[in-house]
């Protein structure tokens, strides 16, 4: 007698359609009760936001397009790009965009160093761990100006300042007693800013450190990789999105950076930067115009480089989940 045999059925169902959701309409969006009843509490910071900032910074794009010089009143005119010329030909313009890179760089990249170094000595486990990290923390906290000036009379004055009481202590009667700041102008600013913003470095590249994944860390240890091995190939891969992080922001403060300038040299001997070179010709030269077109070039930098902060941020966040 023969027996049939059913064929199987298959196995592999059909995977279950998505249902797409139609977007809404404009129309929906805007009268939906519960999306205004987030926004209106946000609507009164919005409107500050936009008349404290967005707006003064618009009425500056458009002085910047005008030939105005509190000089000659009579000559105001609209619709001119001289200004813009102006700010890319000024040969003491360049010279002052020049420092103003010379000085971003070495700053950031100097404290990013020493940061790293300060960072790396605080994560270790030490008895008053917490009050050395707090001594660390402030230069940071001191107010710019106050800053300065410390450096100015503390540690520059060639009579009582401390760098030249250390060379009479170390060579005696004869040793050299420099003017810093007439002698290195360029150096003594780049040493303040430095003192100044280490500290920040290290905190971010300290949060960077403690985030390492301990059981990575201790695996390694296991595996004989000596204390070398682990910083290269482990650390300072992990430490590269936070190198970058500080890296960006410090640039974007210290491109700003005026108090230093003003305090040490009040510009002398090349250390105008664009923030003080944009002080001298607002109030010196009394020339609107163009004091406006050199901010808004400042301003359009800034935004450059705090649009890649901001994406080093998220990667950051995204890396955390």
């Amino acid at each position: 007698m023969a027996t049939a045999t059913a064929t199987p059925p298959d196995q592999t169902a059909p995977a279950p359609k998505k249902t797409k959701v139609p977007e809404r309409s404009f129309g929906e969006r805007w009268g939906d009760k519960k999306g205004w009843a987030r926004r209106v509490p946000l609507l009164p910071a919005l409107a500050f936001i936009v008349i404290m900032t967005q707006l003064p910074f618009v009425a500056t794009i458009l002085v910047s397009f005008t030939n105005w010089n509190a000089n000659y009143p009579d000559e105001i005119k609209f619709g001119t790009l001289q200004n813009f010329v102006t700010v890319f030909t000024d040969a003491g313009l360049r010279q002052s965009v020049f420092f103003t890179i010379l000085l971003t760089v070495t700053v950031v990249l100097v404290s990013l160093a020493f940061g790293l170094g300060i960072a790396l000595l605080l994560n270790r486990n030490f008895i008053g761990r917490g009050a050395v990290r707090t001594m660390m923390i402030a230069p940071f906290l001191v107010v710019p100006v106050a800053a300065a000036l410390l450096w100015k009379h503390a540690m520059y004055n060639p009579e009582y300042g401390l760098f030249n009481g250390l060379l009479t202590q170390v060579f005696g009667a004869s040793a050299p007693q420099p003017d810093w700041i007439t002698d290195f102008p360029r150096l003594a600013i780049m040493g303040e800013l430095i003192w100044q913003w280490t500290p920040f470095m290290t905190l971010i590249l300290l949060a960077g450190l403690q985030s390492r994944p301990g059981d990575v860390m201790e695996a390694a240890q296991v595996d004989g990789a000596n204390a070398w091995q682990t910083f290269a190939n482990m650390t300072m891969p992990h430490m590269r999105r936070y190198l970058e992080l500080a890296g960006l922001l410090g640039t974007i403060y210290i491109i700003q950076q005026f108090d230093s300038v003003f305090t040490l040299t009040a510009g002398a001997y090349g250390t105008a930067n664009l923030p003080y070179t944009i002080y001298q010709t607002l109030y010196n030269a009394q020339d609107y115009g163009l004091a406006s077109a050199q901010g808004v070039i400042v301003v359009i930098g800034t935004i450059i480089i705090a649009t890649f902060a901001l994406r080093t941020v998220s990667s950051l966040f995204e890396e955390g989940n």
